[in-house]
């Protein structure tokens, strides 16, 4: 429902203006399911040579500087988080296309582009003193790049070999996953193994002490081949191939996967038969153990819902490796069909018949959290990464957890492994900052980028800490340890449960060992040390040192209304207003919370305090002084200002038009009814 404000109000020299404030976009206060702070970045960013309406391609690799990004008819390299253009690439000729795939392949940039209809790859020399590249060889791009940049499609590079789906026919039909390209035999999918299907990921689960076991996992959607009009529409699903997998023999099922097995992904309530049935995107976090790699998946409902299921590769495989084939009752052959062989073409026709015949498991994939999604959001969110981040909790509430990694810093705080996630809702230039700690999940922030367009693809660096936003006009990095939002003591660092900072001797900082965090739970009694408080007084004394003398006593006449500000520091906090012993409610404005006045009498004079209240912490965010102020007359035309929204708010305003004061009184007290 739409809620707007009207208020004028009076400023210094006679004239005043109308404020209209919608208020959709503001969460409510003291709501915990909402992001607990707000944060705009909109003027980070790269701007693009020219705007798309599909998502934008970009590569990179952790350890590297350096980014490309695709467009149409261009693919700029850029330093990756100065954001500043140094050179462009297939600017004219062969490559006037929309570009759908850049992967780092043997030696080279590998690029494909849709090329008007007729997918064409090139390979790139690298580009030197910011000098277009040189195209070294031209390939057909068909089964690798889309026909149209709206066809699905997906890219995967495996130590030198190319993995894709795309269409191989213009109008996007005949859509599987083959090997395409590399040191090894190509391969691809029977036929009928798939229906309708919409690729969202692959991913290469490497396996250090068994390499001629690993698998490359993909995971998809496809149209239900239940008929029954109480069935759901689609089924979302993982599929596994062995990395040697070379197809089988001459004889039968030449260049055809002779692994090929899928799986029916869960995501929902069991107990309720009500799932999440449309997987729209995934991210996979890679460990040092196999078993332990995660794959976090975003799902989507048909009652506008979605919902976020953590699976491990450990359970994946069980199912892989213990469950019986749908439709098949006879006895499994030997070896088990989807067993990695270093020769497949050797493996005996009972096993590559089931798999041709019988690829899918019968029994389901399951989250971690087998009961109910990790989490669920009315917000319809499409993208989403996860990175893996050490953070501080209190020792007595590690006790009671279930944590595998757990190092002692000191007496008072342990080290945990923490999953931080980032979410992007659809149809908003925004980024939701998710943690995963405990049994309920926190919205540490939401970070508006941008306001044209909603975000189209992102790209996580685990190892330098930044968020890559794609959006249709520009490129944005965000950094994901804004400890600066919550420096004011050790109890707003410890309260913002934000795994990348912990109270340090500098603040709030990027975490180190020892630093006071408690992300579990944001408890802020891991601050009632003695060392803490004296660093709090301290901090505090310089944050009333820089706000002296700003102006918080205003004179003000009798009889005139009036409006009093301070700022929202955290949407979790209950805000009130003190004067002379009592408590009144703020009323909510976007970013600020108000107090107002209909008309000076001589009980309003004296001074006010806006509080907010958190988990036990209270903090006072603003104090005026209102002083009584006689007005001569004044024979002076009051001019109406053309502005409708002020640049910023002010601390304090008059109000003189009582027209425009009792409409939105009247609409406040309800507003306030509903807090």
């Amino acid at each position: 429902m739409n809620r707007f404000f009207f208020i004028s109000y009076f400023l210094s020299r006679h004239f005043f203006v109308v404020l209209s404030l919608s208020l959709d976009d503001a969460p409510c206060l003291g709501c915990e399911d909402n992001a607990r702070i707000l944060c705009k970045d909109m003027k980070n960013g790269c701007a693009l040579e020219n705007e798309v309406d599909y998502p934008n391609v970009f590569f990179y690799h952790e350890d590297s500087e350096e980014m490309y990004v695709g467009g149409t008819n261009y693919v700029s390299k850029l330093n990756k988080f100065s954001l500043n253009a140094t050179g462009q690439q297939c600017s004219t000729g062969a490559c006037s296309n929309v570009i759908t795939v850049i992967e780092k392949f043997q030696d080279s940039l590998f690029v494909c582009g849709t090329n008007g209809n007729k997918p064409r790859c090139w390979k790139l020399y690298s580009s030197v003193n910011n000098q277009p590249a040189e195209v070294m060889e031209s390939y057909e791009g068909i089964g690798i790049s889309p026909f149209m940049p709206t066809q699905n499609s997906i890219s995967l590079t495996v130590e030198g070999d190319l993995y894709s789906a795309a269409p191989l026919d213009a109008d996007g039909s005949f859509l599987q996953f083959r090997r395409k390209a590399g040191g090894r035999t190509s391969v691809w999918m029977y036929e009928n193994w798939v229906t309708d299907p919409t690729f969202i990921s692959a991913s290469w689960v490497q396996r250090k002490d068994d390499p001629d076991n690993e698998k490359i996992y993909v995971f998809f959607r496809e149209k239900n081949a239940d008929t029954n009009p109480e069935a759901d529409p689609w089924v979302s699903r993982v599929a596994r191939v062995c990395k040697v997998d070379e197809g089988g023999s001459k004889r039968f099922f030449q260049n055809m996967w002779t692994t090929f097995l899928k799986a029916r992904l869960v995501c929902g309530f069991p107990d309720e038969s009500l799932y999440f049935t449309r997987l729209q995107d995934i991210h996979v976090v890679h460990a040092d153990e196999w078993h332990d790699t995660r794959v976090y998946a975003l799902f989507t409902s048909s009652w506008n819902s979605t919902a976020v299921c953590v699976y491990s590769i450990d359970m994946i495989e069980d199912v892989f490796e213990t469950s019986t084939f749908k439709g098949y009752s006879n006895d499994i052959p030997t070896p088990r069909p989807g067993t990695c062989v270093r020769n497949s073409k050797s493996l005996p026709l009972a096993t590559i018949d089931l798999v041709k015949n019988h690829p899918e498991m019968t029994d389901w994939v399951h989250p971690v959290h087998r009961t109910a999604p990790f989490y669920i959001s009315n917000n319809n969110y499409i993208k989403i990464a996860v990175d893996r981040v050490q953070a501080a909790a209190r020792a007595d509430v590690l006790r009671s957890a279930s944590i595998d990694r757990v190092a002692v810093y000191n007496r008072v705080l342990f080290c945990m492994e923490i999953t931080a996630l980032c979410l992007t809702p659809a149809d908003s230039g925004k980024i939701h900052k998710v943690l995963e700690a405990g049994s309920k999940p926190f919205i540490i922030s939401e970070t508006q980028l941008s306001s044209r367009s909603p975000v189209q693809s992102i790209k996580l660096d685990s190892i330098k800490k930044k968020l890559v936003v794609g959006f249709s006009e520009k490129i944005s990095a965000v950094d994901l340890q804004r400890c600066q939002d919550y420096n004011r003591s050790c109890q707003s660092c410890v309260l913002a449960r934000d795994p990348y900072c912990s109270w340090t001797h500098s603040g709030c900082a990027p975490h180190v060992p020892g630093g006071i965090q408690d992300v579990l739970n944001g408890e802020i009694s891991v601050c009632e040390t003695g060392e803490v408080q004296q660093l709090n007084r301290t901090r505090r004394e310089a944050v009333s040192a820089a706000l002296a003398g700003t102006g918080t006593t205003h004179s003000v006449p009798l009889g005139v209304p009036f409006y009093l500000s301070c700022p929202i520091d955290s949407y979790h906090a209950v805000y009130t207003w003190e004067h002379g012993g009592q408590r009144s409610p703020c009323l909510q404005m976007q970013s600020q919370c108000l107090h107002l006045i209909p008309a000076m009498t001589e009980e309003n004079y004296g001074n006010y305090k806006c509080v907010s209240e958190e988990k036990g912490f209270t903090n006072e965010l603003k104090s005026y002084l209102l002083e009584k102020q006689i007005i001569p007359k004044l024979n002076t035309e009051i001019k109406l200002n053309t502005e409708i929204l002020p640049a910023k708010w002010n601390d304090a305003s008059a109000v003189v038009s009582q027209f425009w004061l009792s409409l939105g009184l009247s609409v406040a007290s309800g507003v306030m009814g509903m807090t």
